[in-house]
């Protein structure tokens, strides 16, 4: 019974069959699975509850940052030419840090951009919290203050 998850083989909780071998070389020694018992399964059950209970919790909490998220509007300044064209780019590093400026801490890996950003003006950025919570986000490229 997996302790751990253990890629190509299962999740925690799970009971898989493997040989001996790789169960008593591997698998044993590194603590990422028990031998199968009634006892273990019952402890294994009730730990996948509360899991499963967390997982509701933190769902939504996320929902509910998402819906915040989807409410800002955040100013990102960037040095640019008269044009509009920006000297660099905005990137996720930059609304990641405009966010926790914010109060919002999310990771650059959670910003879904198509693309840096190289004008100023008005963009609509999606933001990935969980596989199954999307939200956008209005991000105002501004020039630098001074110019």
């Amino acid at each position: 019974m997996l302790i751990q998850n253990v890629e190509h083989l299962g999740k925690a909780g799970d009971v898989v069959e493997v040989k001996a071998g790789h169960a008593n070389n591997y698998l044993l020694p590194e603590g990422l699975a028990i031998v199968a018992n009634d006892h273990h399964k019952r402890m294994v059950e009730k730990h996948r509850a509360k899991l499963v209970e967390i997982e509701k919790q933190r769902l939504a909490s996320l929902r509910s940052l998402a819906d915040q998220l989807s409410k800002q509007s955040i100013n990102v300044e960037a040095n640019a030419n008269d044009e509009g064209h920006l000297y660099g780019s905005v990137g996720a590093p930059e609304i990641v840090a405009a966010l926790k400026a914010n109060g919002f801490t999310i990771s650059t890996e959670q910003v879904k951009l198509e693309g840096v950003l190289k004008e100023l003006g008005l963009y609509t950025v999606k933001i990935q919290l969980h596989q199954d919570i999307t939200t956008e986000l209005k991000v105002w490229v501004v020039p630098t203050a001074g110019h």
